[in-house]
């Protein structure tokens, strides 16, 4: 069960309302991709205070009053059997996304190609799936095995 702004970890407690917003968004889709809660949560406080430091004001508002803590759909906890699958770091619209293999839709995208094969690795070794990067024009370029 994801966490919420009622239902949180201690460590949360002391965190400033749009930190711990945001830091239970990043825990709980770290949760549904596999990494174990005791790894998840020290990660997403410290990446929700870095997005703080670094998001504009306008940014900060707009999380604060539409941001969602619920994990998205359609990411490998909600579907198991996808947990097997390796991952995609394929060109998308807005920059690189990283994929499921026999999903839909990105669990994220990234700026930059390297950004995404980064996080495309994080989250390839806690499930112990293989990272198959593209090149732009949708070949593939390489193929990690992490396991």
């Amino acid at each position: 069960m994801p966490w919420t702004m009622n239902d949180y970890p201690a460590s949360f407690q002391s965190l400033e309302n749009v930190i711990r917003k945001k830091a239970l968004e990043i825990a709980n889709k770290m949760i549904q991709e596999g990494y174990e809660e005791n790894r998840a949560i020290p990660i997403a406080i410290s990446q929700a205070k870095e997005w703080k430091k670094n998001a504009t004001e306008k940014e900060i508002e707009n999380f604060s009053s539409h941001g969602s803590v619920k994990p998205s759909e359609g990411i490998s906890s909600a579907r198991p059997e996808l947990m097997d699958h390796a991952l995609h770091v394929v060109k998308h619209e807005e920059g690189w996304a990283v994929q499921t293999e026999k999903t839909k839709r990105a669990s994220e995208v990234k700026e930059t190609k390297q950004e995404a094969v980064e996080r495309a690795k994080e989250i390839s070794a806690n499930k112990g799936t293989s990272v198959v990067i593209h090149r732009k024009d949708g070949t593939i370029q390489d193929v990690l095995k992490l396991q």
